[in-house]
């Protein structure tokens, strides 16, 4: 006797609209009742951080002769990164300079501390270090210009990483207090999930493990037995949201499928923030599942749903 399972969710073009437009009202409200101190505390400290370089360097223009004690010191490396224009990621940088980033290598490696700074002068923003290819010092205006510049770069990239992970974390925590509060256990997550007998059982989730050789953010044990394997992607635009979403959990949905098979797995992903209808309508055709976290009780109602088919 085959088993009947619950559908998923689908949605139509028109409730795809109406949830965009909803999750950005909500978006809005967040943002506007935001605390800008964060960005201010990470402005102060930066301030800070930049005028020790620009102090420590003379202007930048001992760099290659500080260069141990600069790359050795995370805050100066740091903002050592970000005079470079655009900044240069920290695996950029280990891939450009040849090394890791490591103090305790680099101290031993002078000449991977240089490759270091080479790599950063190189890319160096002389619109905003103008005296550098002049080989003179600063002006006190232009220092002044310099510092602040940097700085504020600094402090936007942290308080918009901040924003995400915090989201991203903010969404977790929720999905994991619902699902408790509906009777399922926490469990360990596995070191990985080959085959479905390694994930949770029915009434069971797990956070970050790898599942069918993808990560996946929670692992959710159905009651009916199939697992989903659950996203949580948080945007701040458009153009983010198809990176975020359909090259990134519809891919995973997709290959979920066709490890696990579509009776055993409802891949799906939990939205937050600013999206577009019709790459959702395209990653929803590719088997993903969508939910919105302003809509949390939507997923929670769903798989009540699978404890009788």
């Amino acid at each position: 006797m085959s088993t009947t399972f619950v559908a998923p969710p689908r949605w139509t073009a028109d409730q795809l609209d109406a949830a965009v437009e909803a999750a950005m009202d909500s978006f809005r409200r967040e943002r506007g009742e935001e605390p800008v101190d964060q960005y201010r505390d990470y402005l102060d400290q930066y301030l800070g951080t930049v005028n020790d370089l620009i102090e420590l360097t003379v202007d930048l223009l001992q760099l290659q002769e500080r260069a141990v004690e600069v790359v050795t010191e995370a805050p100066l490396l740091e903002a050592l990164r970000f005079c470079a224009g655009p900044f240069i990621s920290e695996d950029d940088l280990t891939v450009l300079a040849r090394t890791t980033l490591s103090r305790t290598r680099l101290r031993k490696d002078p000449d991977a501390a240089a490759r270091i700074v080479d790599t950063v002068l190189l890319g160096l923003d002389t619109q905003r270090f103008p005296w550098f290819i002049e080989e003179r010092e600063a002006t006190e205006p232009e220092r002044q210009a310099a510092v602040l510049s940097t700085a504020v770069l600094l402090a936007t990239e942290r308080t918009r990483t901040l924003r995400r992970s915090s989201a991203k974390l903010d969404q977790e925590g929720a999905v994991a207090s619902a699902l408790m509060d509906a009777g399922f256990r926490r469990v360990p997550p596995p070191s990985t999930i080959r085959t479905l007998e390694d994930a949770p059982g029915p009434g069971e989730f797990c956070h970050e493990v790898d599942f069918g050789g993808r990560k996946a953010d929670l692992v959710i044990g159905l009651w009916d037995r199939r697992r989903m394997p659950l996203e949580c992607k948080v945007s701040n635009s458009s153009t983010n949201s198809y990176k975020r979403v359909n090259n990134d959990a519809a891919v995973k949905a997709v290959k979920w499928l066709e490890i696990f098979g579509r009776d055993q797995v409802v891949p799906a992903a939990l939205l937050t923030g600013v999206f577009k209808a019709a790459p959702l309508a395209e990653a929803q055709a590719d088997g993903l599942t969508l939910f919105w976290a302003h809509r949390l009780g939507d997923l929670l109602t769903w798989i009540d749903r699978t404890r009788s088919p």
